[in-house]
């Protein structure tokens, strides 16, 4: 492997693990999120705010990133992303109270803006025949990071149960949630020390008429025979470097970007409309609703990463040799299925307390006030829970809700499991990556970063809302038709990107440029 390469693949790694602590992150609430219900008495809406504040965070952060960026460098603003991650990760472990956890992971969302910079890091510093895999381990080390938390909050579950000593004096077993947003302070104080060793990106540095910077940087990226012209295809594209912010923002909305722009909105919705982070944040919740139980529903949860992890890289094996278009529409087919599977088999399902089912749960719920629904079949989720909270009322039901349903529900769970299990592969090796290298690929080099931004601040608003009321859905609408809409985004995305997306593997950053351009004639 020529040097070069070497360099980029390494610097690659290093501003991606943003990803890995993003997905640890955003991912850890899953197995939180129970504990603070009981511990701070929330309702349906507040539970929605705890998961979804983060993604708050990221929607301003997403506007603030790209611009900031073109302004100050690449590096200064993932070093100050790095120690944000830090900050919120140490205030979410010690929160005394739902404010001060929803305002510590409101911080930690505005570190999410790594989600919107990397890609564009890493899409200066590679080749072109390179670019897609490596900006695709941003969107690896996102879903290691998944499954790292899942695989954590698994074991400081196990832990906490435990009857050693060392359990008891690390204080695991009371204060179990705050040991498992406490432990991402190791990785975000890693993060915070590697992004000292990066160099600054050449094209921004080009822009911003850092010639000699720029030059030296290329010599570590590039043969020593093509650093010339190199620069000057950068220069080609950095014509408008001297513009204002205001007028690179007018520049966005020129006919000549429009193409870009649309396609980056679409495929920006669609990765949050068809559900992932309902999926990735409720994990166990949703594991929970199908009657595993709280213990099977976390081991199940782990299952969500591994599938992510394999079908991660085989997107990255795939993306430059097969396009982007063809993998992202083979992933949005496998999204519309895997709803769909989830939808029919939460439809079929049936609620029946019974003397026996109820009888283990007399320690902990008092079963004597669930006489009056024993007995009673339900053929919807909604109508159970609605039973549950008239006759426990709403703070007893909730707490015990998985309890409850692991008790009453008769399904197939195979048939969910595979559901959900299918959803993450489809989004693994489509929607996950590939939006990410889009974003970093179709827009000009003088408008990249307000370009990402904009349509960041689309994606984390979409996805905001997802994740807020998804409680409420669950409550209100039941599970079955949550996962039908998902499905239908996933419908509608396939659609438009079929009719849209033009094919954008192995060209360079300025090519595309002009291949983007020349649709607007």
């Amino acid at each position: 492997m020529p040097q070069t390469t070497f360099t980029s693949i390494r610097l690659a790694i290093i501003v991606s693990l943003g990803g890995f602590i993003f997905g640890f992150d955003a991912s850890v609430i899953s197995g939180v999120v129970g504990f603070t219900i009981s511990e701070f008495g929330l309702n349906e809406w507040q539970q929605g705010f705890v998961v979804s504040s983060p993604t708050l965070g990221a929607v301003l952060a997403s506007l603030a990133a790209g611009p900031l960026s073109d302004q100050i460098g690449r590096k200064k603003v993932l070093l100050a992303i790095a120690f944000l991650y830090l900050l919120s990760a140490a205030a979410s472990a010690f929160a005394t109270s739902y404010y001060m956890l929803i305002s510590a992971r409101f911080i930690g969302g505005l570190a999410f803006a790594s989600l919107v910079l990397a890609p564009v890091y890493i899409a200066e510093i590679s080749p072109a025949h390179l670019r897609g895999r490596l900006v695709a381990i941003n969107q690896l080390n996102i879903v290691v990071g998944f499954s790292a938390a899942y695989f954590s909050n698994f074991l400081i579950l196990r832990m906490s149960g435990s009857d050693a000593g060392w359990v008891n004096w690390l204080g695991i077993d009371d204060n179990t949630w705050r040991w498992m947003l406490g432990i991402e302070t190791l990785p975000a104080l890693c993060y915070f020390l590697l992004l000292f060793t990066i160099p600054e990106s050449p094209r921004w540095l080009v822009v911003k008429n850092r010639l000699a910077e720029a030059k030296e940087v290329l010599g570590e990226l590039v043969s020593a025979d093509q650093i010339d012209q190199q620069l000057k295809e950068i220069q080609h594209g950095a014509d408008h470097s001297q513009e204002s912010f205001t007028t690179r923002l007018k520049f966005l909305l020129d006919k000549r970007v429009r193409l870009a722009l649309v396609v980056g909105v679409i495929v920006g919705i669609a990765q949050q409309a068809t559900g992932v982070n309902a999926i990735y944040f409720y994990a166990p919740s949703i594991f929970e609703q199908s009657g595993v139980g709280t213990d099977a529903a976390f081991a199940q949860a782990i299952w969500v990463g591994i599938i992510n992890v394999v079908f991660t890289l085989i997107a990255m094996a795939l993306v430059d040799k097969l396009g982007r278009k063809p993998v992202l529409l083979a992933g949005l087919v496998g999204v519309m299925v895997s709803m769909g599977a989830c939808a029919w088999g939460f439809s079929e399902a049936t609620y029946q307390l019974t003397i026996a089912s109820i009888q283990p749960l007399q320690d902990s719920i008092n079963i004597s006030l669930l006489q009056p629904i024993v007995g009673q079949l339900f053929t919807d989720d909604v109508s159970f829970k609605q039973a549950l909270e008239a006759t426990l009322g709403t703070a007893s039901a909730r707490a015990h809700e998985g309890a409850l349903l692991q008790a009453a529900v008769t399904m197939n769970t195979t048939l969910v499991l595979f559901g959900i299990l299918g959803f993450v592969a489809s989004f693994a090796i489509s929607l996950g990556p590939v939006m990410w290298i889009l974003l970093s690929e179709i827009f000009p080099n003088h408008i990249r970063g307000i370009a990402i931004s904009a349509v960041s601040f689309i994606n984390a608003a979409v996805s905001f809302t997802v994740q807020l009321v998804f409680p409420w859905e669950l409550l209100n609408l039941g599970t079955a038709m949550t996962f039908l809409i998902y499905g239908s985004f996933g419908a509608a995305g396939f659609i438009l990107v079929a009719w849209l997306l033009p094919e954008t593997k192995g060209r360079s950053l300025e090519q595309l440029e002009d291949q983007f351009a020349a649709s607007a004639k």
